[in-house]
């Protein structure tokens, strides 16, 4: 071979090199933002938010054959936070989704910026907003109303006749008050008060002080987490005796630990992925929910002991399906094209079976639950029992 055949060699393997370097830049790999709250009030929902999408990638890290990239951040409990985490992601980072963030503070924020920058948003945290505000966003948890009906028809075969409501002072206090403000009078049941707390408070002794005095038969609460824990610990300090409802935001071990016997005996709606093992093998999400299970305790050493987890667990779901319905338009990801088939994808999901619900979206409806998508349990001596 001479020196200029040689050469001619050469360069064509280099220009062949460059071709498949250009080729395997432009098969991108699909890139995920995903943002909670690791530190500050609201992290003992985002701790195990985290564990859930690890366990998520566990499960499966890869759609038509290529690799899903993760980018994770902490918002520290902080919406302002939260946003600005959402645009280095969406601008610097170029992902195609969002999944966040631990409080609905903070998935509003972020759904801003989505809806700015035209990029998908899965709320793992109860976030609502209407018409064109929230046309790039869908919500996992359950909505407020649904769960509600479930606590409402509890409290109904129960012959409570009055009911107390203690709730957050922000937009997941006021969606759970709407939801038993129209739920309970239905039923016969009076709303006598309205009490509201931040997250960040240590005490709520006013507050319950104002609602023992109304002697409710009932007291249910619009909370979450750790914080969760401070109006039953403050009505068992008032020597409160009536029955006791909370919402799904409340089913995690913090809640359990910091309550302790406070919360005993406590009523809620939840996904059946938290007593999967207690349901009947007819239930679509029983398999599901078990291989989330395997996959949490392979990601992360232990079985999972929240609910919160398994929103991460199907949001990852929920994005893989869409992200393969996306890929088949031709569209590449890092482009406006994909996000915008991403987004068309996600709001178009239809029976897609999580741990918590099986998913059917709507372009005009954040939620994608129904009623197989709730059930009722006790807190029996720190252990949650399905209530038939």
């Amino acid at each position: 071979m001479t020196v200029m055949t040689r050469i001619r060699a050469l360069a064509g393997l280099a220009v062949a090199a460059g071709a498949l370097a250009v080729s395997n830049a432009w098969a991108a790999d699909l890139k995920v933002g995903f943002i909670t709250s690791l530190s500050g009030p609201v992290s003992s929902l985002g701790i195990p938010y985290d564990k859930g999408i690890k366990a998520a990638q566990a499960y499966k890290s890869e759609v038509g054959g290529r690799k899903v990239q993760l980018i994770a951040l902490d918002d520290a409990s902080d919406p302002s936070t939260a946003a600005r985490n959402a645009r280095k992601l969406i601008e610097e980072d170029k992902v195609d989704v969002i999944i966040g963030t631990a409080g609905a503070p903070g998935s509003l924020a972020i759904a801003g910026v989505a809806r700015e920058t035209r990029t998908p948003l899965i709320s793992i945290a109860n976030a609502d907003l209407p018409g064109e505000e929230g046309a790039w966003m869908v919500t996992l948890p359950q909505p407020a109303p649904l769960m509600m009906s479930a606590m409402v028809e509890k409290m109904k075969q129960a012959g409570v006749k009055s009911v107390a409501y203690i709730g957050y002072s922000d937009a997941w206090g006021d969606l759970v008050y709407d939801a038993l403000s129209k739920a309970a009078p239905a039923a016969g049941i009076k709303v006598v008060s309205n009490e509201r707390y931040a997250r960040s408070d240590s005490s709520v002794a006013g507050q319950v002080l104002k609602i023992v005095a109304l002697r409710p038969d009932a007291v249910i609460t619009g909370a979450s987490g750790t914080p969760g824990a401070l109006p039953y610990l403050a009505l068992t300090e008032r020597g409160y005796k009536g029955k006791i409802y909370g919402m799904h935001s409340l089913i995690n071990p913090d809640f359990i630990r910091v309550g302790g016997p406070s919360v005993d005996g406590l009523l809620a709606p939840t996904g059946p992925v938290v007593v999967a093992e207690q349901l009947p093998d007819t239930n679509p999400m029983k398999k599901i929910a078990l291989d989330f299970r395997a996959a949490f305790q392979k990601a992360n050493g232990a079985p999972p002991t929240d609910t919160f987890s398994a929103y991460s667990f199907d949001a990852w779901l929920i994005y893989l399906d869409a992200a393969q319905r996306a890929l088949a338009t031709k569209a590449e990801p890092g482009t406006p094209q994909f996000r915008l088939a991403l987004r068309d994808a996600i709001v178009s999901t239809k029976e897609l079976v999580g741990t918590h619900s099986v998913y059917n979206f709507k372009p005009d409806n954040r939620y994608g639950s129904d009623d197989r998508s709730r059930v009722v349990v006790r807190l029996d001596k720190g252990q949650w029992k399905l209530v038939p």
